[in-house]
């Protein structure tokens, strides 16, 4: 295994310092990954990660090949040959019946127009699937139904045995983006601005039949719907290309709450502005989404945001957290934060709370001029109440993992296992914890010599 310390900016002296991105030292002592070891195998651009189980992993991209990894030894598992363009989807499919064997499937699909199942256990191809009219884009696995989503021009429901159960009509030539799970047997699909609420339902007569039904349209982004999240069973949230999030009731699909001014300076005034003559589309593009139960974290352009689903507001922010656009972001189950970017890099980020500082009086406004003030008065007191009750956070650099040579697509959270991370470099790093992979070393070492003196006093 390479062993690698990780060190410091990626540019020239000079050219770091007219950037405004946060660097950080060669010290990096809440930065664990201290050891790299790079898998092989992949001869274009590697798009996709999706683990498999603890220990097992799938990556895919567009040279249509799909290789299985052990997380934890780097080992190649299987190498899945099977398509003949580049892969657009992939998706895990266990099976969820306590009757049958358990089985690791996983779904691909690709822009030759057809889909793949394959057994993960003996890397075979289990069933392919090649009557699709356009490329799918996204799948969806939906485990209480025990039936899965592909979605392109038309949105198809499966079975595990890859028998269509039903499918809308010819729904635009653009096609589902994404697609998340709802309550109630219902799904969300991004296709261009519009967000589409369909409803699944199996027959009442006793036969295997399904229906898909649209139930309604969403129509309040401005542009393109680029990132699709369910947060829990009552919230999902969307991004556009435009930089708006929309906060939605999963159960009426109602909005709840937006923000559409993660670049404007005037409303997170806590970030030092930027001067630009023009903000282009990839600067505002809310990349990905994810969340926990109280917070959705955006990748906006170069910046990522955390915004509060309780507060409705952005409570903390790094507008110029890489050199170029943030691709994947994730939380970590403490208080971290994971992004990577087009730049090749993969950031490690603490969400902390600043030191509160006394709040500054509210200004007495309009109203007090004419006489109003006793009820501004009362007004303004509750303001600063509310501000001096009101935490604010920042996000802190604590780690940069230099290693990869291009973009960094996404990359998979394997606990004390480490970090996978793939890039258009075609290579896949494993990300580990270098005290503990010596430990284990030690270990290992102090075995097989206790061994070797067992062995020697029997002798």
């Amino acid at each position: 295994m390479l062993r690698w310390l990780i060190g410091g900016g990626r540019e020239p002296q000079g050219l770091a310092e007219k950037s405004s991105v946060q660097t950080i030292g060669e010290e990096q002592i809440q930065n664990p990954y201290t050891e790299l070891l790079v898998l092989k195998g992949h001869q274009d651009i590697v798009r996709f990660l999706v683990q498999i189980d603890d220990c097992r992993f799938a990556s895919a991209g567009d040279d249509g090949i799909i290789f299985l990894w052990n997380a934890q030894t780097g080992e190649k598992l299987f190498e899945l040959h099977g398509h003949t363009h580049k892969i657009t989807a992939i998706a895990p499919f266990s099976s969820s019946d306590i009757t049958e064997e358990k089985t690791d499937l996983i779904i691909t699909a690709s822009a030759d127009r057809t889909v793949i199942v394959w057994d993960c256990i003996s890397g075979r191809q289990v069933q392919k699937v090649s009557c699709f009219h356009s490329t799918v884009k996204c799948l969806t696995v939906l485990q209480r139904l025990n039936v899965w989503l592909s979605g392109g021009s038309d949105l198809c429901v499966w079975n595990r045995q890859l028998d269509l159960l039903c499918k809308t009509s010819h729904l635009t030539d653009a096609g589902i983006s994404a697609l998340v799970e709802l309550p109630k047997n219902c799904v969300a699909a991004a296709i261009g601005k519009e967000l589409i609420i369909f409803r699944l339902s199996a027959s009442n007569n006793g036969s295997e039949g399904w229906h898909v039904l649209e139930v309604k349209r969403l129509v309040d982004h401005q542009d393109n719907i680029s990132s699709l999240v369910s947060v829990n069973d009552l919230t999902f949230v969307t991004g556009s290309h435009v930089g708006e999030l929309i906060v939605w009731d999963a159960l009426d699909w109602t909005k709840q709450a937006s923000e559409c001014n993660f670049w404007d300076s005037s409303v997170h005034p806590d970030v030092q502005p930027e001067i630009k003559l023009s903000q282009s589309p990839n600067e505002t593009s809310v990349q990905h989404l994810t969340s926990d139960e109280e917070c959705v974290f955006a990748a906006v352009g170069k910046g990522i945001y955390v915004y509060n689903l309780q507060m409705k507001r952005v409570i903390a922010c790094q507008r110029t957290a890489h050199d170029s656009t943030v691709l994947h972001i994730e939380k970590l189950p403490n208080r971290q934060l994971i992004s990577c970017s087009e730049d090749g890099s993969v950031r490690i980020w603490e969400l902390r709370e600043k030191q509160q500082l006394p709040a500054e009086p509210v200004p007495t406004g309009f109203f007090n001029m004419w006489g109003f003030g006793r009820a501004n008065k009362q007004a303004n007191q509750a303001a600063k109440k509310m501000q001096e009750n009101t935490p604010t956070y920042f996000l802190e650099l604590v780690g940069d993992l230099i290693g990869h040579s291009s973009a960094v697509q996404m990359f998979l959270y394997f606990g004390e296992l480490g970090l996978a991370t793939c890039s258009a470099d075609h290579l896949i790093i494993l990300w580990k914890d270098g005290e503990r992979e010596s430990s284990l070393r030690s270990l290992t070492l102090f075995k097989k010599l206790a061994q070797n003196g067992d062995l020697q006093l029997k002798l």
